[in-house]
């Protein structure tokens, strides 16, 4: 049988030993030092080679690049009517070169906007090029004839890509794709009749297309890269040709940025609180952590430098479906394939592929980093990053990058050996005590991050991660 004890009768009985709460009073509290949520893994700090940027500048020199008008459009909308802004026309290749502002809104003015439902042909095969299509909203895809003319994904162009701009230019031609919607499309196009009207009124228009088609395309290689011409698998004595590789004449210089921040702490606390833990170390611990966490979010968010807006366009892709699949990351890392180094996404974003794997069957790999187990896709590291934004409509980025200056890849760039230096690229400066007591230390670290060449940086876009099952 067991009694259990009446608290009221035992506290009426004489206590034989010293009780736990009196006790206390005499035992040492075993602490922690101060905790703090905000700080993360900061993977992206910790798999980026660091280079020197002396005087605070490192500057990208490459090989000249002919631009050919790759990039985006941008729109305007009131309401549901839409409109491309005039002077985005330039990211046509036809137009790149054109500055006549008046001209350029006049064409804007003569674009038509269309909707299009999932699953409509945009564009058949076959059919005469005649107008120029702007996709200001929605997902299509560009399908081709495979091997054994079955239907091939060639590519999958989402809100700001275009095509048919060929249309200006060429004035007998085919499209040699179907472009079909798999998402509700706004789309804006262009008839090839409107642009010779506005043409044949304008002098600056047609003196601009007699110029352009004149002028003789420039070699270049599959980059846009200016050509090296090389001979090769010759017999007898062919002319060798000459060449010799050009330079840009004003390469791209990534300025050293800065975060700072004043710690203050009275002189009062850190005379006579400093046991067991040093009151002035554990302040400037955890604003050091701070300072690190911005770090690595403007290395990601800048728009000056951070890698989200450094991207080439070229090496922006969408996913084919929403929620990121096996394939969109095979599509990604093929962005990067010359050695890509890491993959780097929201912890959502992960969760969200390991759902995609899970409903295939697959279960991807873990990889070894310093002695931590990390999830992997193709033995390239998929670490997790929560700097990287989540929009309202739950929807994400994934990124795959090559490291390193030896590999033209991403590198971070600091300085060290700074006045007071703390910790690499980090200083610690004492500023003085006020006149009422209190001690400041300004903390700083500075840094920047540089992408050598466009394909050392993918960016899967528009990735879903609230998609329901």
């Amino acid at each position: 049988m067991t009694e259990t004890a009446d608290p009221s009768v035992e506290s009426n009985q004489s206590q034989l030993s010293l009780g736990t709460a009196a006790a206390r009073n005499l035992a040492t509290t075993t602490k922690s030092v101060p905790q703090m949520q905000g700080i993360t893994s900061r993977w992206l700090l910790r798999v980026l080679p660091w280079v020197e940027a002396r005087g605070g500048v490192y500057r990208v020199n490459r090989r000249v690049t002919y631009t050919i008008g790759d990039g985006r459009v941008t729109f305007t909308n009131v309401g549901t009517d839409v409109q491309v802004i005039p002077e985005e026309l330039r990211e046509l290749p036809a137009l790149r070169t054109f500055d006549d502002v008046a001209v350029l809104g006049e064409l804007a003015g003569r674009f038509e906007q269309r909707e299009y439902q999932p699953g409509d042909v945009i564009v058949e095969k076959g059919g005469a090029v005649d107008r120029v299509h702007l996709l200001a909203h929605g997902k299509v895809h560009k399908i081709g004839s495979g091997e054994y003319d079955d239907g091939v994904v060639l590519e999958t162009l989402i809100g700001g890509d275009h095509f048919g701009d060929h249309a200006l230019i060429e004035s007998e031609s085919s499209w040699s794709y179907t472009v079909k919607a798999v998402a509700g499309c706004t789309v804006l196009e262009l008839s090839r009749e409107a642009f010779d009207e506005i043409a044949d009124r304008s002098d600056s228009l047609w003196a601009h297309l007699r110029r352009l088609l004149a002028e003789p395309e420039l070699p270049r290689n599959s980059y846009g890269e200016a050509d090296v011409s090389v001979t090769s698998g010759h017999e007898g004595e062919p002319d060798i040709s000459g060449t010799f590789v050009d330079y840009e004449l004003s390469p791209r210089e990534y300025e050293l940025s800065v975060a700072q921040t004043v710690l203050r702490v009275h002189s009062r606390v850190a005379d006579l609180y400093n046991e067991p833990m040093d009151q002035v170390e554990q302040q400037l611990r955890l604003t050091i952590e701070a300072l690190r966490e911005r770090q690595e979010h403007e290395m990601l968010n800048n728009r000056q430098f951070g890698l989200l807006h450094n991207a080439d366009l070229k090496q922006r892709i969408p996913t084919r479906t929403g929620p990121p699949t096996p394939d969109d990351l095979d599509e990604l890392l093929a962005t990067v394939w010359r050695d890509p180094s890491v993959l780097l996404a929201h912890p959502k974003a992960i969760a969200a592929f390991g759902q995609e794997c899970n409903r295939r069957g697959l279960y991807p790999q873990a990889v070894d980093i310093g002695g931590q187990k990390v999830p992997a896709w193709r033995g390239v590291p998929l670490l997790p990053c929560n700097k990287i934004p989540v929009s309202d409509t739950r929807t994400s980025s994934i990124i795959a990058m090559r490291t390193g200056e030896a590999n033209q890849g991403v590198i971070g760039l600091h300085q060290t050996g700074l006045p007071d230096e703390y910790q690499p690229g980090l200083s610690v400066r004492f500023m003085g005590i006020n006149e009422k007591a209190v001690i400041s230390y300004l903390v700083s670290t500075y840094y920047s991050a540089a992408v050598l060449v466009p394909d050392a940086l993918g960016v899967l876009e528009n990735v879903e991660i609230g998609r329901e099952s």
